[in-house]
């Protein structure tokens, strides 16, 4: 995957996170209880950070040219659609066999942060003089 191709999904999960942050605000508050609409808020605010990270990413590996930021993306990808995606399906459907893939989402999530973690390190040990 392109880097390009990491600031346009980046961009489009920001942007679906915002609609779904207004669905939830607006949208099913009157369909819900409270838990599930904090449940269904969690969903949101992790594919929001996980967005932004996308778009870290996208210009890092452009900057650097490292394999790892690649990988870090794709986990976060992952994370987004399995953490978030399996809360978005819990809430809307009641389905609770669902969240048992809203874990493998966290784990990706951090093996994303720690991909960019080991990636950034890498970099930062090649520029020293």
């Amino acid at each position: 995957m392109q880097y390009n191709n990491f600031l346009m999904i980046g961009s489009l999960s920001g942007m679906l996170a915002v609609i779904l942050g207004a669905f939830g605000a607006h949208g099913l508050e009157n369909w819900v209880d409270a838990k599930m609409l904090q449940r269904f808020h969690t969903g949101v605010e992790y594919q929001f950070y996980h967005s932004l990270a996308l778009l870290v990413i996208g210009l890092a590996y452009y900057k650097y040219n490292n394999k790892i930021y690649l990988y870090s993306g794709y986990a976060f990808i992952l994370g987004i659609i399995l953490f978030s995606g399996s809360l978005y399906a819990y809430v809307l459907t009641g389905y609770k066999g669902i969240v048992a893939v809203t874990p493998i989402g966290g784990v990706s999530f951090i093996i994303g942060w720690m991909l960019l973690f080991f990636s950034a390190r890498k970099v930062a040990d090649s520029e020293k003089i």
